[in-house]
Parts: structure tokens; sequence; C-alpha cells
């Protein structure tokens, strides 16, 4: 039987076209063929800047499914996903955000075959944020890549931000994903097999996003069902705004070391397991019986 690679599905905003570039030349090399992606432009983005990257996108061999602008409301990105994954059709799709850089302990058709012979429609990953050695918010080049711009991998977005750092990277088409692709009712990816989500959101630019999406949310122009992408993002402020623009990349909690997106971290298996099995939301880390217990901020 030959096997069909996976769909890619994605919402992207207002990026730098060499993120694209890269991002779409990395799940190319994974062997995705077929790639779904809706584009949505908040009011703020020059009409210069969103021309460039459609065009980049055209150039790359990809035809934009779906372009749309306006506020970038909590549901926003949901609803394009799903109407990505009814455009997609029948099969697997692979669900990535165009900063996640997602890498497997085997090739992608040996995953699905393996989730599919377990009785699993969904493969997990747990997300590995990539910053700069320095812990700076860095611009890049793409010359020297990605790689070499944000060395450093580690646990940032649920030790400091406490954000869920789980991923449903895989789902078959018959299985319904929430909101930020980080579960999927009913079902449980096998969390000895998690997928490494490289999360190369660390940027410059990204504290401007925070501020405009924390000030949004808060006015009510942006639409939101929970405070918690809001929260996240004020914790990443006021951890920047005590350590000088910067990630405080020598705090332990953290665990920041060199990764490469050339094979997966060492003992990612094992540590990857026991986070993932370990988390819970904020409000239920100290609650007894818990298995964690809440980061400072």
């Amino acid at each position: 039987m030959t096997f069909i690679p996976p769909t890619l599905v994605a919402v992207v905003g207002p990026v730098e076209p060499a993120l694209l570039a890269a991002w779409t030349a990395h799940y190319r090399q994974l062997g995705i063929e077929r790639f779904l992606l809706a584009f949505h432009f908040p009011d703020h983005v020059p009409d210069a800047q969103r021309h460039e990257l459609l065009a980049a996108t055209r150039a790359l061999g990809i035809v934009p499914t779906h372009v749309s602008t306006g506020p970038w409301h909590e549901h926003t990105n949901t609803e394009l996903r799903d109407a990505l994954r009814e455009t997609a059709g029948p099969g697997w799709h692979l669900i990535a955000d165009v900063d996640e850089f997602q890498t497997y302990p085997a090739p992608l058709d040996d995953v699905i075959i393996q989730s599919e012979n377990t009785g699993r429609k969904v493969v997990g990953g747990l997300m590995l944020d990539r910053v700069a050695a320095d812990g700076s918010l860095a611009p890049w080049r793409p010359e020297p890549g990605l790689e070499r711009a944000f060395p450093l991998g580690g646990h940032l977005t649920h030790r400091l931000l406490q954000g869920d750092p789980r991923k449903i990277v895989l789902a078959h088409s018959s299985v319904t994903v929430a909101s930020g692709n980080h579960r999927a009712s009913g079902h449980k990816p096998d969390p000895d097999t998690l997928a490494c989500v490289h999360h190369f959101k660390w940027r410059a630019g990204v504290l401007d996003d925070l501020r405009r999406r924390v000030e949004r949310f808060s006015s009510g122009a942006w639409a939101e069902h929970t405070p918690a992408v809001r929260s996240e993002a004020s914790r990443l402020l006021e951890h920047t705004d005590r350590h000088f623009g910067r990630i405080d990349v020598a705090d332990p909690r953290l665990a920041f070391r060199r990764v490469t997106l050339d094979r997966q971290p060492e003992g990612w298996a094992a540590e990857a397991a026991r986070i993932t099995t370990a988390w819970r939301p904020p409000e239920f880390q100290n609650e007894p019986g818990s298995t964690t217990s809440s980061p400072s901020p």
C-alpha cells in the first residue's frame, strides 16, 4: 500500500518571508507535499508587508488557500484551521504554526503507520522554545539561518509562561483538535513517541506583538474566551522587563541547552514523556494530589 503523506495545515500571520521559506523547506524535507495555508493579517499590518509575504509564498510554489484581514480574535485561528482541515479532506493532517519546526523519532511514514497499528488517531509533541545564546530577542538572517541565531532550546512556555506545552502534531481527519492544537478530546497521544516541536517564536519584534495582544484583548478590540493567552504574554513581558529585554537563559528551571533540528535532544523521549504526563493547567497545579507545582513568574 502506497503511503500518502499528511497534508500540512497552518494559519499564518505577518511573519518574515525568510521564516516561511525555512519552515517550508523543513517540512518538505520531512516528506510533506501538500500545504494548505490560511493567511490572516491584523489591521496594523501594512499592505506592502502583506503583498510581500503572499508573493513569497507563491514563489515557494504554494498557492494560499485563504487570505483575510481584521482583528485577531482568540477564535480566529481555530476557525481558519478547521476550515483548512475540511478542505484537506480524509486522511492524516500535520498541524503546525509557522514558527514551529517539528522533528520526529522516526520517519513520518513510520510514525503514522505505528499510530495506526496501535489504534491511535493522533500523534503528540512537546514544545521546546528556541532562543538566542544570550537570551536577546534577536533578529536573524537567512544565510546563517535559524539554527545559528537561536541555538538554545528550553522549557520557557510551561515553566515561565505557565502555558500548555503539549501539541497535537498529527491528527486523522476524523479527530477534532482543540484550540491551540494542544489537545484532542477522547484521544491521547503515545507519551513515549512525542515529537520535539522547536518553537522559534522568540525573535525580534515579538515583544511589540505581545504588548499589542495584551492591549487589544484587554480593551475588547480582540475577543477572548479565557485570559490564558493574555496572561502568558504578560508573564513574558514582565520577565523581559526584569532582565533588560532578554530571556534569562541561565535560569535552571528553564533548562536551556544547545540543540539542533537534525536530531532530537539527548534523552528527549523520557524528558518529554515526563513533562507531558505531569503537566496540569496552572489553576490545578497546587491542588492536593497534583504532580506538579506552579512555577514562579
